[in-house]
């Protein structure tokens, strides 16, 4: 636990280094508030806020809103936090029948609403010095009479703040809004909290929205646990009143760097027209500032508590602009007696010790300053200024409810000490040690059972139970004197027996840009063309979506249901409101595309026919009748048919054409590719078996080169009568794969016969690359073995990637990549084998090249 305490100094120390304000700089010379009394109560106090570095950009019109790097909110009206209780304190001290005329005192400090501040001075209230020293009490003075600590202003700083007291068992009273489950969060002793009255407040929102109709609204919550039990049970209560929930958004204090819920949450706010914002000022922060930097949606925002809506530096008027004519709601507390006047008698000349109201006082009456010894001063101010000539956007003489209960939780701790008092002046101790404070958590049971939730002021300690709860119903807006005010429009009563009754003043009431006119909040009455109703899973009885028609379907009614599908030849327009016919295509000669392939296949058609009048031209050469002229030719021929054969696949498919496009394609590069592996065949049986001189060896070899060329195509022949006879290819249609479109296409009928065709010229293919590649070293100027290797890998390359790509096509894309997949690999075929002797014929022909004959 020290290590865990020493490292969270650390954390803030660091924090502390990273902020520079009036506040910090009068912490660095003074740790806190301190006026000395018999007993001292701590109080932890949030005064300001530091916002980090967020930009946070929405979709919207590319609208961008930034809060710049360390933006320091100060909000002044948290001071009246403190002087709650110093008023409190300073009532209880000239009352000598609480005390027995022993006194209040207080150790006040700033967390900043940090956690790790708020728990670096909860130690510092421990030990008496700041920076504190953990486990070590360094003024007696100020520890011995610590007795009770109130704060935080939200459940995680009361968290941390728990973490440390409740290893002392230091009493705490949170003034934060109620959580029920703070106290599973913390281990040891959690604190005492004010309950609320989340029935009294749910049943007055649903009466506001039913009284104004407003039946489909949004939910914003804090990112706790407070947010999550919110929604949970508002969303019940709204579903059995008949009240739909348009989205629920859970919203932190500070988003991450491009957070990308931002975006969700502006989304949704022009879902309706209606908010419901569940929380206080410091859960939205942020929030309030995108309200003025976004556009606004023109929302009306329900709030379930007195936000402060005008806090620096945010500037009077846009706030207003776009959050005027907000409702809230804000449990009625009656004023404390006296507390207006205190305010008005407040200055820096009466508390010259609290190191606090100097900025404060700075911030509200824009008084120059400077800084001594790094402690602010005000150099300029009104001499007579008073809080209550302050504008209502940073200063409010109502007591807030937060005030309200930092002074009842000081009554509370006076109750619980006045009854310890007065339990050891029964027992004759007072006189001995009246004087000494009670250890802290002698305090516990008197805490215990004076109900925090009851009401406690200074005319009655003793508690009374109140039977019926009144919630006060603000309004947010402009007065003709050009000021901003919270203008009480009605009340909600909520009895202990389910007695409800609102009560509303219309002619007070001003909803911002609405003027006088009342915001319909409902759900849409009919969907558009091309749009289909879907319902909310929890929300069916009343509310739904119109959700686009799924691709390929349509409407063509308002507030439809279901979307259906077009008929086979028809295709939905992009609106998805009309049907329209779908226009039949294939790969045509009159396409681009078919014209380029066309003139492709007839040029290498050509460039066949050349090669193979340049070889019968030169057919007494050695370079032509090397490795068996009679192939050569053969090889040509089929290299020229291959080429002539994607023809068949441009135009409009028949059955004629279907069948006979992969037939001729498979028979004719069976060939082709026999004819290799012959010469391939010739060239090892040359250069390893062949004895020089042997006609008769050589004959043999001729022959058998031969049959290898009529054995290998025969196998592919009889592969395609096998797949003629059995299911053979036919004209087919596809309406599916393109949409708006009816592709006229050639069904191969049988796939694996199809891929049997691939097949077996894949295997005539490897055979001769195996060979020519064993063979490629062997001697001689004309062996023809690396021109056979290299046109074999090119073949093979070819088309091993033409089946992956084959079928990932649809329509005219799948046959252009069959007919580039055949010119290619004959062009490749062609250029590998016979270019090179080309060459020798044209450019280098002469009396130096020699050759063995065979014979």
């Amino acid at each position: 636990m020290q290590l865990f305490i020493a490292f969270s100094l650390l954390i803030v120390f660091i924090e502390f280094q990273e902020q520079i304000s009036c506040f910090s700089l009068s912490i660095l010379a003074s740790p806190g508030y301190y006026q000395d009394g018999h007993f001292v109560i701590g109080g932890l106090f949030s005064l300001r806020v530091t916002a980090r570095d967020k930009r946070i950009k929405f979709g919207f019109n590319d609208t961008m809103a930034i809060i710049p790097e360390a933006v320091i909110v100060n909000l002044t009206k948290n001071y009246q936090h403190m002087l709650a209780m110093v008023f409190a304190i300073e009532k209880i001290n000239k009352d000598p029948n609480i005390l027995f005329n022993m006194s209040l005192g207080f150790y006040l400090f700033n967390d900043d609403f940090f956690e790790t501040k708020a728990m670096e001075s909860s130690m510092a209230l421990l030990s008496g010095e700041s920076p504190p020293i953990p486990n070590y009490s360094c003024r007696p003075e100020k520890t011995d009479k610590l007795v009770a600590v109130i704060g935080g202003i939200s459940t995680g700083i009361s968290a941390q703040i728990s973490r440390v007291l409740s290893l002392y068992n230091v009493p705490q009273i949170s003034y934060a809004p109620f959580d029920a489950s703070l106290g599973t969060r913390i281990q040891l002793q959690s604190p005492y909290e004010f309950p609320v009255h989340t029935a009294a407040l749910y049943q007055g929102i649903i009466q506001l929205l039913l009284y104004f109709t407003w039946v489909w609204v949004g939910l914003v919550v804090p990112a706790d646990m407070r947010g999550e039990l919110f929604i949970n049970e508002i969303t019940e209560e709204m579903i059995n009143h008949g009240i739909c929930v348009a989205f629920a958004e859970k919203v932190p204090v500070f988003p991450l760097f491009g957070d990308i819920g931002w975006y969700q949450l502006m989304a949704h706010l022009r879902l309706t027209w209606v908010v419901i914002a569940f929380g206080d000022t410091h859960d939205f922060l942020t929030l309030v500032s995108l309200m003025i930097t976004a556009r606004s949606f023109g929302n009306v925002w329900i709030t379930t508590s007195d936000w402060y809506t005008s806090t620096l530096p945010f500037k009077r008027n846009p706030i207003y602009a776009y959050f005027g004519g907000a409702l809230s709601f804000s449990v009625h507390k009656d004023e404390i007696l006296g507390f207006k006047d205190f305010q008005r008698s407040v200055h820096p000349r009466k508390y010259p010790h609290d190191i606090f109201i100097q900025c404060v006082w700075s911030n509200l009456f824009e008084c120059s300053h400077f800084y001594e010894h790094g402690v602010k001063k005000l150099s300029q101010c009104e001499q007579n200024g008073s809080l209550s000539t302050r504008s209502l956007d940073v200063w409010d003489m109502n007591t807030s409810p937060l005030s309200y209960k930092v002074h009842a939780a000081v009554y509370a701790i006076a109750q619980a000490l006045h009854e310890e008092l007065l339990l050891r002046a029964n027992g004759d101790s007072l006189d001995q040690g009246g004087l000494q404070a009670p250890l802290p958590w002698k305090l516990h049971p008197f805490l215990e059972k004076g109900k925090l939730g009851r009401n406690i002021n200074e005319e009655n300690i003793v508690t009374q139970e109140i039977s019926t709860t009144k919630i006060d119903i603000f309004n947010y807006q402009s007065l003709q004197s050009g000021t901003e005010a919270q203008v009480k429009v009605g009340e909600f009563v909520f009895g202990s027996h389910s007695v409800q009754n609102l009560f509303l003043n219309d002619t007070l009431i001003n909803l911002g840009i609405y003027n006088n006119q009342i915001p319909f909040s409902i759900c849409k009455q009919s969907c558009p063309l091309g749009f289909r109703k879907t319902l909310h899973h929890l929300l069916a009885f009343c509310c739904y979506y119109c959700a686009p028609c799924p691709a390929g379907e349509i409407t063509n009614e308002t507030g439809m249901v279901k979307c259906f599908k077009c008929p086979e030849d028809q295709y939905p327009n992009k609106q998805r409101n009309q049907c329209l016919p779908k226009i039949i295509t294939f790969l045509s000669h009159e396409d681009t595309l078919g014209v380029v392939l066309v003139s492709v296949a007839i040029s290498l058609s050509a460039f066949s026919a050349m090669i193979l009048g340049l070889f019968i031209c030169y057919r007494d050469t050695p370079i032509v009748r090397a490795n068996n002229r009679n192939l050569s030719y053969v090889l040509l021929v089929s290299l020229m048919l291959c080429f002539f054969c994607s023809l068949i696949f441009i135009g409009q498919p028949r059955t004629l054409t279907c069948v006979l496009r992969q037939m001729i394609f498979g028979v004719v590069f069976s060939v082709a590719v026999s004819a290799i592996l012959a010469k391939t065949f010739i060239v090892v049986m040359a250069f390893k078996t062949i004895k020089p001189g042997s006609t008769l060896q050589m004959w043999m070899v001729t022959r058998l080169s031969n049959a290898i060329v009529c054995c290998g195509s025969i196998i592919q022949v009889c592969i395609c009568a096998v797949w003629m006879g059995t299911y053979p290819p036919f004209p087919d249609i596809d309406m599916q794969s393109e949409s708006g479109q009816i592709i006229l296409l050639c069904n191969e009928g049988s796939t694996l016969a199809f891929y049997c065709v691939l097949g077996y010229l894949g295997f005539l293919a490897s055979l001769s690359l195996l060979i020519a590649f064993l063979a490629r070293r062997l001697p001689d100027t004309f062996n023809e073995a690396k021109t056979i290797t290299f046109s074999m890998i090119v073949f093979c390359s070819v088309w091993i990637a033409f089946i992956p790509t084959y079928l990932s096509t649809t329509g005219k894309t799948m046959v252009a990549v069959e007919i580039f997949s055949i010119l290619a690999s004959s062009a490749g075929l062609l250029g590998c084998m016979f270019l090179p002797k080309c060459y020798m014929l044209l450019l280098r022909s002469g009396s130096h090249f020699r050759m063995k004959v065979f014979k």
